[in-house]
Parts: C-alpha cells; sequence; structure tokens
C-alpha cells in the first residue's frame, strides 16, 4: 500500500503549501515594485517643479496662478468705486417716471419713494391724501461719465407736463407736483440753467420747484419696477405704454 501511495501522481498538501506560497511572493513582489515606481516618479515630478524659474519673492505656484495658460485671458474686472451721482425727481406718478427713466444708457438704478413732506415714514396710502407733503418721486444714480445730469433733465421735461401745478393728466393733489430735489449746488445751478432753457418748448409757464434734497423714503416693494411687472393692466396700457411709445422707448 506504501508503494502505491508513494506513486500518487495527485500533489501532496505540503506541495499545494508550497506552491500557494510562491504565488503569494510573486504577488507581493509586483505590488513592491510597483509602488517603487510611483514613488520614484513623484519624486522626479517635485524636481522638476523646484526648478521652475521664480519671479522676485513669488513661489512658482504664484507664478503660475498669474500666467493665464494658452486660450485664456485675464479676467477684466470693473472698479466698483467708480463715481457715481444721484438725481431725485418729481413729475407726477412715479411708476410713469421709473417706467421712462431706468431705459436710459448711464442709470444704474431708480427706486420709487417719497420726499419733500413732514411725517416720517409715510406709506403709499398716506401720501396719496396729500396731506404728508410728500412727493411721490423716483431717486436715480447714473453714470456722469455716460450720461450727465443735464441730460437727465432733458427727458425729465419730455417725459410729464411741468406747466400743471399740482397735477399730471387724471393725478391730482401736491403728491404730483413736479419738482426737482437737488442734491449740491452745482445740481441746483444745472436745474436752474436747465429749466430756463426749456421753457422755450412750452407756451404756459413750468411750474417745476426746485428744492434741496431732504430724507428720501423708499416705496412698498409693490411699488418697485412697477411698469414692467404690471404691463397687462389698465393704467399701465392707457397711460405708460403710450408714454413710452411716444419717447421712442420700448414699451
Amino acid at each position: 500500500m506504501s508503494e502505491l501511495h508513494g506513486n500518487d501522481p495527485r500533489p501532496s498538501a505540503r506541495q499545494v503549501r508550497c506552491a500557494r506560497a510562491a504565488r503569494c511572493a510573486r504577488e507581493l513582489a509586483r505590488l513592491l515594485a510597483g509602488v517603487v515606481v510611483l514613488a520614484a516618479l513623484t519624486a522626479l515630478s517635485a524636481c522638476s517643479s523646484s526648478t521652475e524659474p521664480r519671479e522676485e519673492g513669488r513661489s512658482p505656484a504664484a507664478a503660475r496662478a498669474t500666467s493665464p495658460s494658452p486660450g485664456e485671458l485675464p479676467a477684466v474686472t470693473s472698479d466698483p468705486q467708480s463715481a457715481t451721482e444721484t438725481a431725485t425727481l418729481a413729475a407726477g406718478c412715479f411708476w410713469c417716471i421709473e417706467a421712462v427713466l431706468e431705459q436710459l444708457e448711464g442709470v444704474r438704478d431708480v427706486r420709487s419713494g417719497y420726499m419733500g413732506g413732514h411725517v416720517d415714514k409715510p406709506t403709499y396710502k398716506q401720501v396719496c391724501t396729500g396731506n404728508t407733503g410728500h412727493a411721490e418721486v423716483v431717486q436715480v444714480d447714473f453714470d456722469p461719465a455716460q450720461i450727465t445730469f443735464a441730460e437727465v433733465l432733458d427727458w425729465f421735461w419730455r417725459l410729464h407736463d411741468p406747466t400743471t401745478l399740482n397735477r399730471q393728466g387724471n393725478d391730482v393733489g401736491t403728491q404730483y407736483r413736479s419738482a426737482i430735489f437737488v442734491h449740491s449746488p452745482e445740481q441746483r445751478r444745472v436745474a436752474e440753467a436747465s429749466r430756463a432753457a426749456a421753457q422755450a418748448g412750452f407756451e404756459d409757464p413750468i411750474v417745476t420747484e426746485i428744492t434741496e434734497a431732504s430724507t428720501f423714503f423708499v416705496a412698498e416693494a409693490d411699488h418697485q419696477d412697477y411698469y414692467r411687472r404690471n404691463r397687462a393692466q389698465a393704467y399701465c396700457q392707457i397711460v405708460i405704454a403710450p408714454k413710452l411709445d411716444k419717447l421712442g422707448l420700448d414699451p
């Protein structure tokens, strides 16, 4: 029986264990070789990076950050401190004035609100009674390099009738008066000269008042950008849209 067992062609348990150990050793060797190669490549990359030319006092990373790659251009940034000027104008319903002036090139922002009264933080309903002394106004922020205060006033004379006292169309009351609230002596000078020049275009005397700007109270949110948000509303269709069309602006 022992001879038959010694001639058995099947591998013994010891041989199987030895074969498995040999395979594991070969796999481990391959893994170690891969780790060595990866470490070598990393070291070469670090060496090549450290040889990049440096600008005085700057790291290679900083130099790369300020040097655009092929096909890229440096970002163009605007100066947030560039000058703006503010004009405050009353010419009837502020919905109409806003719809016109916000379309002018150089105008950065238009806000509807109230000025010239004696009640603190008035509401729209209070101003509409005519008892607060306020006028419905728009406050306009504009870039004087693109549009001057005098040019803003040229549009002001065109967008309303400055010869009707405390009235624009069917809107009647002191809250609808025509007024220029000036923010500086220079604005007063320009406003007075503009009013004098505009008189030639009207048969009746201009009644627009020129007065110092006082506290501006921003109107409620539903009065801001009113025309754009309510084009289908009757007042917008009957009053504002024809005005924009007459002035050659987008209705």
